[in-house]
């Protein structure tokens, strides 16, 4: 038996003998019920949320803790920061969570 190690990023090509097998496979809908417009006018697509390119400044101890465990550092913050908002209770303010323009202007150097 082989063994593969996978990698979701870059999934294996199938072989021409695997691919001829899954043509040849029947798929059963039977247990499927079928979906109404009603499902459709109601279905959103909700996850994964927008992301949003930022800079951040971290202490560099921080930063040397999230990166010692190898890749994926800025996804260990981004589950880090989205377990701390999601353990707070919900705002009370009708206000949703928008970002605001930015309405700072730069100081001049020369006064």
């Amino acid at each position: 038996m082989k063994r593969y190690r996978l990698d979701r990023k870059k999934p294996r090509q199938l072989t021409p003998a695997e691919a001829r097998r899954l043509d040849a496979a029947p798929i059963d809908y039977s247990g499927i019920p079928p979906l109404g417009d009603e499902f459709f006018t109601k279905a959103v697509a909700a996850w994964p949320p927008a992301k949003h390119q930022l800079t951040i400044r971290l202490d560099a101890d921080v930063l040397d803790w999230l990166k010692a465990n190898g890749r994926g550092y800025q996804t260990r913050i981004n589950r880090i920061l989205r377990a701390a908002m999601e353990s707070q209770p919900p705002r009370r303010s009708g206000s949703t969570a928008e970002p605001k323009n930015n309405t700072r202007t730069r100081r001049s150097s020369v006064r």
